[in-house]
Formats: C-alpha cells, sequence, structure tokens
C-alpha cells in the first residue's frame, strides 16, 4: 500500500510529487518519491476504469483509486 499526503497548496514540497487530488479536490495529494513507488503515467502505461479489460496490467499507480494500470488499451 501506497500512502499520500493531502496539503492545501496546488504545489507539493520536496521529496513530494502530485498525485491526483483529495478532500473534494480541495487539495493535492501529494506522494513521497523517496519510497519505493511507481506512478503508471511515468512508467509508460495508461490508467483504465476497471470495467475496461487491459491484455496486459502493469505495476503502476493510478490517481483514481479504483482503477488499473495497462500496458496497452
Amino acid at each position: 500500500k501506497y500512502h499520500g499526503f493531502c496539503f492545501h497548496s496546488k504545489a507539493c514540497p520536496t521529496p513530494f510529487v502530485a498525485f491526483g487530488t483529495c478532500s473534494w479536490r480541495q487539495k493535492t495529494c501529494c506522494v513521497d518519491t523517496t519510497s519505493n513507488f511507481h506512478i503508471c503515467k511515468d512508467e509508460g502505461g495508461h490508467c483504465v476504469p476497471p470495467e475496461i479489460k487491459c491484455p496486459q496490467e502493469q505495476l503502476g499507480l493510478c490517481p483514481h483509486k479504483a482503477w488499473k494500470c495497462c500496458k496497452d488499451v
């Protein structure tokens, strides 16, 4: 599991990187870049809703909780 932190500002402090929003889009969700995490988009994947079937899933976080990271769509 990965944990983000909610900040009031639009920019995240170092070593955090913005990853979606929280609290009804009022805050920015920031994830610690020093932890071992992979953002789907940065890994070359595409975030898709759960109802879409991926030919090949890959490791990667998506801003929407239930979405999954697909290598190809």
